[in-house]
């Protein structure tokens, strides 16, 4: 199963297909009792995506016979205990993905010559993921992090070990000793090395990074530049070869405070643009801007969820059972102000309380 949606993974998903191309978005739930009836949810998501495709006159029995056998072969890799707060299966002739996101999504299927994104698109923005490298003299992990968590990452040179070293009487007849881990060049050379490989990873996948060590690691990664720049230091050792729970506990303290920050500088930024009349809130009135192209920062509450029904000029609430709803609108405008270059930020909950849950800065 996909989770972490890479600009290329993004554009690849976006590109036209032959027509069956079948979406099926299904909220999942992390732990019980919830889980209990997602593995029948989703076997009922998937049941009724086979019955639009023989519903479907544009479907040829060749190619309907197709999807469905990769919409099996999706279903059969799902991993229950890798579930998050939803699942998105892709399902094209020749062609399946399987994606977890950790923000929820509504139950639906689409059919289309392009996969519904827009859902990935505010998971992925939600989540703000970020980088743990952790060092040692001898190791170094790439820990992938988002939401409440971290997992290891084997990608490139990922995870790296320094190559054991072989006993060299006459070097230490010379030196009269060992030197001490951190002045070894074995262990420089080592940590340089370590520098390039999660450079070149952020080149193609750029995010914030925290670095995780003993003190004297971190500043001989300082000294090879590179990976450093930019980079937070965590001085907590252990963690190269240590668990994705001791990790994230030591970089949790960080984020929060990161969160807090961005949060007040959203608020600030907002409360700017009152001033000078470039303000918008409400998901009406945000997505009316959205679409024209006028939104240049985007506020969400992490949370924040509305049902509307496109009323033409104005989108209204929707009543219940209404056939024409929209659960994810939300999504939707967050998808749209990325195309057009806003900058989108998820606040906590209760930040954007005098504006619905929603608010912007306009560009004019």
């Amino acid at each position: 199963m996909e989770h972490d949606l890479s600009p290329s993974a993004l554009a690849g998903l976006r590109r036209p297909r032959p027509y069956p191309a079948v979406s099926v978005l299904v909220p999942t739930h992390r732990r019980e009792p919830g889980n209990a009836q997602d593995p029948v949810r989703l076997r009922n998501v998937v049941a009724e995506a086979r019955r639009r495709l023989e519903a479907d006159p544009a479907v040829t029995r060749e190619r309907r016979t197709e999807v469905a056998h990769q919409l099996d072969r999706a279903l059969a890799e799902i991993d229950p205990a890798e579930a998050e707060e939803g699942l998105a299966i892709f399902a094209a002739p020749g062609e399946h993905q399987v994606w977890t996101l950790a923000r929820t999504v509504p139950e639906r299927v689409v059919l289309g010559d392009t996969f519904l994104t827009r859902n990935l698109v505010a998971a992925h923005t939600a989540e703000r993921p970020f980088w743990v490298l952790s060092v040692a003299a001898d190791r170094a992990a790439l820990w992938n992090g988002g939401t409440g968590r971290v997992v290891e990452e084997h990608t490139g040179a990922f995870p790296m070990t320094r190559p054991p070293e072989e006993f060299d009487p006459e070097r230490l007849e010379r030196t009269g000793g060992s030197p001490s881990t951190f002045r070894d060049e074995r262990t420089r050379r080592f940590l340089r090395d370590v520098g390039a490989a999660v450079d070149h990873v952020l080149r193609a996948r750029p995010r914030p990074l925290y670095v995780t060590g003993p003190e004297a690691a971190l500043s001989l990664l300082a000294e090879t530049g590179g990976a450093d720049r930019g980079a937070v230091h965590v001085p907590h050792g252990g963690l190269a070869d240590g668990t994705p729970e001791a990790v994230w506990q030591a970089v949790a303290p960080l984020l929060a405070a990161e969160t807090r920050r961005a949060a007040d500088a959203v608020a600030a930024e907002l409360e700017a643009a009152r001033g000078r009349r470039e303000f918008a809130a409400g998901v009406d009135e945000l997505w009316q801007s959205a679409r024209s192209g006028r939104v240049r920062l985007l506020a969400v509450e992490e949370d924040y969820r509305v049902t509307v029904v496109d009323a033409g000029d104005h989108l209204e609430p929707a009543g219940p059972g209404d056939l024409d709803a929209c659960e994810d609108i939300v999504d939707e405008i967050v998808e749209r102000c990325l195309e057009t270059g806003a900058e989108v930020r998820f606040v906590p909950d209760g930040t954007l309380r005098d504006a619905d849950g929603i608010a912007g800065v306009l560009r004019y």
